[in-house]
């Protein structure tokens, strides 16, 4: 008589399975040395950083320009071009850690730095506190940007991008007289600065600086020599104020140069005939006085006259921006730029073209 096969079930088989496994290895030689943590190691070294680096743990936000400089060589280029005089005292926007900042020390009679994160002065005045410098440095926990600056003789600092526009208006067209301002900037809003009449670049941001300072490029900077490291590379530029500049209401200028540059590949007549800027730049010659425009005395008129006053004030006052734009136009015609567009004028060019308009009684305001 045939016998069937015996079939083991699968989970008895694999029960044997590791019986066994684990039976051959209680029968290896267990190893004298002790365990291993790679991570204790790692831990170790991360405490050691910080005590050497107490910077180093700071959490630095990109998002509110942090990213500071760490190229020794950079850091000295810098601080060479800036021309630094014994005698001088030096503000320092944004410090940061301080590694600009100590390098200043070294060679400026004192450094005013301005710094608004709370984390920062303290790691910088940690860093100085070690040094034979700490007297030198006076450290201002404040906002740049609403903050009166002391007396200074230069400016050397690392911008942080998001107020590098408003911040270089407060240097140029501020109070305080200083010898110049080396700064590293994003390298696109440099070009901007450094841009020319005719370039691709060129902007109200250039033509606003250079009525009152020149601009000179000193070279870029690397995004890899930042931590964190950035998205785009930077440059550093130093900025003069001239010893003349033009006799002009810069607030006016400031205006002026808004309007014609809001299409600065338009042409100035095709700017001046827009009806929005039109409206605003009658209504606002009407509220300085000059009632002897036959616009003007125009609008005065209904107010003497029955009927719907509404209605007629809307009529006069389209008829008055009507004629108010023709001697907008006129004052273009008459001194050749009605065809011109403001991406290739000098400030030459526009100051003489503010001073036609401001003949004719015509000013601007922002």
């Amino acid at each position: 008589m045939l016998l069937r096969p015996k079939f083991i079930s699968i989970h008895v088989f694999s029960f044997i399975l590791r019986q066994q496994t684990y039976q051959i290895h209680q029968l290896r030689p267990k190893s004298s040395r002790p365990y291993y943590n790679r991570h204790d190691d790692d831990k170790d070294e991360r405490i050691r950083r910080r005590k050497e680096n107490p910077e180093g743990h700071l959490h630095l936000f990109k998002s509110k320009g942090q990213n500071l400089l760490t190229n020794q060589r950079v850091l000295d280029i810098i601080v060479r071009k800036s021309d630094i005089k014994t005698t001088d005292t030096v503000l320092e926007i944004g410090p940061g850690t301080g590694n600009l900042t100590v390098k200043l020390l070294e060679v400026a009679r004192k450094v005013v730095a301005v710094e608004i994160d709370k984390r920062m002065v303290e790691v910088l005045h940690n860093r100085v506190k070690a040094s034979a410098f700490e007297d030198r440095l006076t450290v201002l926990c404040k906002d740049a940007l609403k903050t009166e600056f002391p007396h200074f003789d230069l400016v050397v600092a690392n911008i942080p991008y998001g107020i590098s526009s408003p911040l270089v208006a407060k240097l140029v067209f501020g109070v305080n007289p200083y010898r110049s301002a080396t700064l590293l900037l994003q390298k696109e809003f440099a070009r901007r600065l450094l841009a020319n009449p005719g370039d691709s670049d060129f902007n109200r941001l250039a033509v606003n600086v250079k009525l009152v300072a020149e601009v000179e490029f000193v070279r870029d900077v690397s995004k890899r020599d930042f931590t964190p490291c950035p998205k785009v590379d930077s440059s550093v530029v130093i900025i003069r104020p001239k010893a003349e500049i033009p006799d002009v209401d810069f607030g006016e200028w400031c205006a002026f140069t808004k309007t014609c540059f809001s299409k600065k590949n338009k042409t100035l007549g095709a700017t001046f005939k827009q009806k929005k800027k039109v409206m605003e730049l009658f209504k606002f010659s009407e509220g300085t006085g000059s009632k002897e425009d036959s616009a003007v005395r125009l609008h005065d008129c209904y107010s003497s006259c029955d009927g719907n006053v509404e209605v007629m004030r809307t009529d006069v006052l389209e008829t008055g921006a009507s004629l108010f734009k023709d001697k907008l136009v006129d004052i273009l015609k008459s001194g050749g730029f009605e065809d011109k567009r403001p991406s290739k004028l000098s400030n030459e060019d526009l100051l003489h073209l503010l001073s036609l308009f401001n003949q004719a009684g015509i000013h601007f305001h922002d």
